[in-house]
């Protein structure tokens, strides 16, 4: 972790207190920063795109065969519950199957469906909508992650790591009705604002994260450790509009549903009743000493959170070799713990994509042929998780 030498050890290398960054070109380590204008995850967003497309194209194909209908085929699984939101809003109370709450739109945040159903309003098809706006947020999801990236590792290692990022497996999320693409936009580019000490824009970054998503909770702790500490160095309360702000999309949530259903635990009931979801701080353990008691045990589900629960590991230890500034390191480590402890969803690729700083880790510590083996291995599973994914229903995203 950063250096505790300097009373603004969570900023980026060659932040300065009290002050914003400089526009000149500073240098970090062997690497050299110049001005954002200069500077564009350019080769990242055109692989991402090209994936997209290339996504779109072999779907379409497989519906000359099938016949379901491209939308159709891309609103699978959460895509279904955001619609139903879109379409019919949130019950006004819980549904209820053989006495327990049952499975409805409220355990999905109402930042997506809301801004799908403004399209709506101007003629835009609901399910068209949204596979737009996932895929359109997951674009700026790549630069907010390449900009974080530059920031804390300068450029050469940062294309290194965005290009990482836009091919990674999770990333199939993009082409389906997904959320994902709004939380890592307004979390990456939160980060930075935290880095260069825009509590303002970090804390509204962080309160329409926490609208859209409950991950990004994660980043609350990073604005909390930040806003903390500078307000209580300087001596001023500014700093403590980050923490203060950021989890409002949350909390604005949270009311709503009280007041809509009569349930001041409405969300976390339906997760609980709904899809047997809840925090297990044993799961990790039961999933890696399943696979370790009998290696062939594991449904192909239980294989796939085994290479995940491998894989942040190898993550977390690269964030900390990587001295990532610790506002960084904090999200990281608490959005894949979140999802580490959640059962059953555990570490599957989407939700190891949603702690990008792992990723970021991995493409600014490895160049050359590692890197290119890398990047061919998560395009190989992308491929392979997509098309699970679209055809198969053996594996929930």
């Amino acid at each position: 972790m950063p250096s505790e030498a300097t009373p603004d050890a969570f900023l980026a290398p060659g932040a300065q207190a009290g002050a914003e960054p400089a526009a000149e070109t500073v240098t970090v380590g062997t690497a050299t920063r110049t001005p954002a204008a200069r500077w564009f995850p350019t080769t990242a967003l055109a692989v991402y795109l090209a994936c997209r497309i290339l996504t779109l194209m072999a779907v379409a194909v497989a519906d000359l065969t099938t016949r379901n209908g491209l939308v159709a085929d891309l609103t699978t699984w959460d895509g279904v519950w955001f619609l139903r939101a879109v379409r019919h809003g949130y019950p006004a109370h819980l549904p209820m199957v053989d006495g327990h709450v049952a499975a409805s739109p409220i355990a999905f945040f109402p930042l997506f469906p809301l801004v799908v159903r403004g399209l709506a309003t101007v003629g835009v098809d609901p399910g068209i909508g949204a596979l737009v706006l996932s895929g359109v947020t997951g674009a700026t999801a790549v630069i907010a992650v390449g900009f974080l990236a530059r920031r804390i590792a300068g450029e050469q290692r940062a294309s290194r790591a965005v290009l990482l990022f836009a091919v990674f497996p999770g990333t199939f999320a993009f082409s389906f009705a997904y959320s994902e693409g709004m939380v890592i936009t307004c979390v990456g580019f939160g980060l930075v604002a935290l880095l260069d000490r825009r509590w303002w824009l970090a804390g509204l970054l962080g309160a329409v994260a926490t609208a859209a998503s409950p991950v990004a909770l994660a980043f609350v702790v990073s604005c909390a450790w930040c806003g903390g500490r500078a307000a209580w160095r300087d001596r001023r309360p500014g700093p403590l509009l980050a923490p203060l702000l950021a989890p409002l999309g949350f909390v604005a949530y949270m009311a709503y549903l009280w007041v809509h259903t009569g349930a001041p635990m409405a969300w976390r009931l339906t997760e609980r009743g709904g899809w047997k979801s809840f925090p297990s701080p044993t799961y990790p353990f039961r999933i890696v000493w399943t696979f370790v008691s009998d290696p062939l045990s594991p449904t192909l589900t239980g294989q796939i959170l085994v290479v995940g629960t491998a894989a942040a590991v190898i993550g977390i230890v690269l964030m900390v070799r990587e001295r990532q500034p610790v506002p960084v390191l904090l999200y990281g480590l608490c959005a894949a713990g979140a999802a580490a402890i959640s059962q059953p969803v555990g570490l599957r690729p989407r939700f190891l994509m949603l702690a990008f700083p792992m990723v970021v880790a991995v493409g600014t510590r490895y160049g050359g042929w590692t890197h290119r083996v890398l990047v061919a291995v998560s395009v190989v599973l992308l491929v392979l998780f997509t098309i699970l994914e679209v055809g198969s229903t053996a594996v929930f995203p």
